[in-house]
C-alpha cells in the first residue's frame, strides 16, 4: 500500500488496532477490535466515530456570494439559491446524459460554499467546477482539513458535552463551533441513517478531536465495513455501486432531492446537465428502478448478482448492486435495479448465486428507519 495516501488520523487507528485496506486511492480502517458486526450494533445503540477525511472539502467563493449560488445550479438539480444561511442539502452532479457523476453535500456557510464530495470522485468533481465556474467563482480544494462522522443515537450527548449549541441544531443545519480548543464547522448530518454530526477539523487538530470524542464511554471508533451495512440498511447509494455515470436521478429514487422549482413548471426549471432526460423521467417514468431486496433465509445476495422474475426465466429483470448481512435486522439485506414491472414491493423475484436460483422479494426503503433530528 506504499502508493496509498494517509488520512491525518492515520497513527491513530494503527494505535486503536484497526484492520486499514485501500480504499480510494487510501489506507483506511475497514474494522477495529470490535469487529464490523459489533461496531454497526454499536453504532446503532450509542456513537460511533468514523474518519471520513479522505473525502473532498472544496469551497465555493465569489466577491457576489449570490452570484457563486446561481453558478453551482447550472451543474446540479437542486435548488441552491433557495437554500438559507447555516443550512446544507444532498445534491449531485449530472452528465448531459443525465447521469450521476458524484453525489454531494452543500451548504450555505454565508459569503461562501461549503461542498463535501465522494473520495474516488474529488479530483474530477475539483475539474468540473473549475472548468465550469472560474473566474467567476474561485473553487478550492481544502487540504488542510480533516473531515469526521459522529453517528448514533447518543452523538447529541456526547457532543454537547464539548459544546452545548450543538444539541439545537437540527437536521442538515451547519455551525462553526469550538470543539477541543479547535474551530470546527459542524453540519448535524451523515451517511449512516442515525443521528449524528459531520465535522470538519483543521488538520493539526484532527487527532487531538478524535481523542476528546473517543474518550467518552459511549463512542467507539468504527470502520469503513460498518460503515458499508449502515447506510445500505439506510437504504443509502454508494457511488460507484448503486448510483454511477449512466444511471439518471429518477432511476435511482433519489427524485425527493430535486426540488419543485428546478422542476417542470418550477420558476428555475431546467439549466442543468442532463435535465430534458431527468425531467422527462420525473413525469413518465423511468425504468429500471432501484429497489430494496431482501432474500430468503441467511444468505446475503452481493453485488453483481443477476435477478430473475421466475426460476426458469431466461432473461434477467435485474441485479444486486450492494449486498450484505444486516445486523440491525438481523438478516441479509440489499438494493439493486429491476424493471419497473417488478419493482412493486413484495414482488416475488429469484437471485442466481452459484448456478442457483434463490428467492428474494422486492422491499421498501430503508430497512432501519431514519433517526434524523427534525
Amino acid at each position: 500500500m506504499t502508493d496509498l495516501k494517509r488520512t491525518p488520523l492515520y497513527d491513530l487507528h494503527v494505535s486503536l488496532g484497526a484492520k486499514m485496506v485501500p480504499f480510494a486511492g487510501y489506507e483506511m480502517p475497514v474494522q477495529y477490535k470490535l469487529g464490523v458486526m459489533k461496531e454497526h450494533l454499536h453504532c446503532r445503540a450509542a456513537a460511533g466515530l468514523f474518519d471520513v477525511s479522505h473525502m473532498g472539502q472544496v469551497i465555493l467563493r465569489s466577491d457576489d456570494p449570490e452570484r457563486a449560488r446561481a453558478a453551482l445550479e447550472r451543474l446540479i438539480p437542486q435548488d441552491v439559491l433557495g437554500l438559507a444561511e447555516g443550512r446544507q442539502r444532498y445534491g449531485f452532479f449530472t452528465n448531459d446524459a443525465g447521469g450521476i457523476e458524484d453525489d454531494l453535500m452543500f451548504a450555505n456557510r454565508g459569503d461562501h460554499l461549503f461542498v463535501v464530495v465522494n473520495a474516488a470522485c474529488k479530483e474530477a468533481d475539483v475539474a468540473r467546477m473549475r472548468a465550469a465556474l472560474e473566474p467567476e467563482v474561485t473553487v478550492k480544494l481544502l487540504e488542510n482539513r480533516a473531515l469526521l462522522a459522529l453517528q448514533g443515537p447518543k452523538a447529541e450527548v456526547v457532543l454537547a458535552a464539548h459544546h452545548p449549541a450543538v444539541a439545537k441544531m437540527r437536521f442538515m443545519d451547519v455551525a462553526t463551533v469550538p470543539l477541543a480548543g479547535a474551530e470546527c464547522w459542524v453540519s448535524r448530518s451523515g451517511y449512516t441513517g442515525e443521528d449524528g454530526y459531520e465535522i470538519s477539523v483543521p488538520v493539526a487538530a484532527a487527532t487531538e478531536v478524535a481523542d476528546a470524542l473517543l474518550a467518552h464511554e459511549d463512542v467507539e471508533a468504527i470502520g469503513l465495513g460498518a460503515r458499508d451495512s449502515l447506510r445500505l440498511e439506510a437504504g443509502l447509494c454508494l457511488y460507484g455501486h448503486d448510483i454511477d455515470a449512466e444511471t439518471s436521478p429518477v432511476e435511482a429514487a433519489l427524485t425527493w432531492g430535486i426540488q419543485k422549482v428546478r422542476r417542470s413548471g418550477g420558476l428555475r426549471a431546467g439549466g442543468f446537465p442532463g435535465a430534458a432526460r431527468i425531467l422527462k423521467e420525473i413525469t413518465e417514468g423511468a425504468t429500471p428502478k432501484r429497489v430494496g431486496l431482501q432474500p430468503e433465509g441467511r444468505a446475503p445476495m452481493r453485488e453483481g448478482t443477476v435477478l430473475f422474475a421466475s426460476e426458469t426465466a431466461a432473461e434477467p429483470v435485474g441485479v444486486v448492486t450492494s449486498g450484505g448481512f444486516g445486523p440491525t435486522v438481523n438478516a441479509p439485506v440489499a438494493m439493486g435495479y429491476v424493471h419497473a414491472d417488478n419493482a412493486d414491493v413484495g414482488a416475488a423475484l429469484f437471485g442466481e448465486v452459484r448456478g442457483k436460483r434463490l428467492p428474494v422479494t422486492v422491499a421498501s426503503l430503508p430497512f432501519v428507519a431514519a433517526g434524523f433530528k427534525r
